[in-house]
């Protein structure tokens, strides 16, 4: 989950299998390709513009034409020779600095998956892999009734638009606020405070929440601070590993509700050992870069995303090939798989609710009172809700920092 200015919600959860326990892994080094005769000393590039002293300033990078990201496929690199490299940048980081700019309104070539067209095209899914009672229980649609779509020149990559049962998001943003933050479980403020201090971050929080005023020099709860926590398999930020002497139970729900879309995607048996939440605010955005500390990459990745869209780009083998741009809204589910396992991802930006509002409408749908036997679901009493709906109006009048 996450929190800006125009409202709280932004957040994405990563499942995946490990598959068999982590092993010590050796550290990649970079290696040189022998000598080379230096090159004539220039001054150093200015890091606004990427332009040298003498040199007339670059213009600000164009916003991508209509359909130009589409016709960016692999292997079709005459395209993407233009946005390759300028200013020392690869075509990856010149797309998501384009982006990542306050005042970005063409948004034109971003792919809309609610009107597909261009290189979007209609995925086929395992319907009988997935009973429509389990589909309830885990609080989706049934299979049937979904919308999965592909991208060509991205085999293994499958998007899944909403597929939530009405009001039934509630109880994910619940949990990704209220109970995953709990022990055993891992958050960043484990880094620097003791343990003692982080035990129920949301009933820390609360009554803070309920008593805060809109001034920013007001102290931030600590459901605030919140930025990601692990499951399952804990991943070290620093080694970029998981470690198999560093392991808690994976919460129930989540691995059902993983199982279940891994399933419709063609992968049974699916068993989600590792997790990952980020939380986001409305300045904050998600760095270039691979997913690849699992040790069986033939297993795919499953992203859910819960609150506010956001732009997220997906890019080849190579920070060298430019990215595909797509929008992302609350309840969209990402699939990647095969030959997309591997792919640079990164989310640049973090948008305010198209429709207008502080949070989607999608969230202010209540969940059903019938709900099925053996569901994952909960109710969310009022109480924990109007917590919820405080803390996006705080962040909606607070003036967000800018990120270097």
């Amino acid at each position: 989950m996450g929190q800006g200015r125009r409202g709280e919600m932004r957040g994405q959860t990563h499942c995946s299998t490990l598959s068999r326990e982590p092993q010590p892994q050796r550290s990649r080094r970079a290696a040189g390709n022998g000598a080379q005769t230096p090159a004539p000393r220039q001054p150093p590039p200015c890091r606004a513009c990427g332009g040298r002293e003498g040199e007339p300033r670059p213009p600000r990078p164009a916003p991508p034409r209509p359909g130009s990201i589409a016709r960016l496929g692999r292997p079709k690199m005459a395209a993407a020779a233009a946005l390759t490299r300028e200013g020392g940048e690869d075509a990856f980081r010149r797309l998501f600095r384009f982006y990542r700019q306050r005042d970005v309104s063409d948004l034109r070539g971003v792919v809309d998956f609610s009107a597909p067209g261009g290189q979007v095209f209609r995925s086929q899914l395992s319907i009988s892999s997935v009973s429509d009672q389990d589909a309830y229980r885990a609080g989706l649609q049934p299979v049937s009734q979904w919308k999965a779509y592909g991208l060509n020149g991205y085999p293994g990559f499958i998007f899944i638009p909403n597929p939530f049962l009405p009001g039934c998001q509630r109880h994910w943003v619940k949990q990704c606020l209220k109970l995953y933050p709990q022990k055993p479980n891992v958050c960043n403020l484990d880094l620097h405070m003791a343990p003692e201090k982080t035990i129920d971050l949301w009933g820390q929080s609360k009554e803070q929440l309920r008593r805060k005023g809109s001034s920013k020099r007001e102290p931030r709860s600590l459901l605030e601070k919140l930025r990601w926590v692990t499951l399952g398999y804990h991943y070290n930020w620093d080694t970029k590993k998981y470690s198999a002497n560093h392991h808690t139970p994976f919460p129930s729900d989540l691995a059902f509700l993983s199982e279940q879309v891994a399933a419709a995607c063609g992968f049974r048996g699916f068993q989600a050992q590792a997790g990952i939440l980020n939380y986001y605010h409305f300045d904050s955005s998600l760095g270039i870069h691979v997913d690849e500390s699992e040790l069986d990459h033939s297993r795919p990745l499953l992203s859910f995303s819960f609150g506010q869209s956001s732009i997220f780009l997906l890019g080849g083998r190579k920070r060298e090939e430019a990215p595909t741009a797509m929008f992302m809204h609350s309840g969209d589910i990402m699939v990647m798989s095969g030959l997309s396992r591997l792919l640079y991802h990164a989310v640049p930006r973090v948008l305010p609710n198209p429709e207008g509002t502080a949070v989607p409408s999608c969230l202010d749908q209540a969940l059903p009172s019938d709900l099925p036997v053996g569901s994952v679901i909960e109710h969310s009493s009022d109480e924990d809700w109007q917590v919820k709906m405080i803390r996006k109006q705080l962040e909606e009048r607070r003036i967000p920092d800018e990120q270097a």
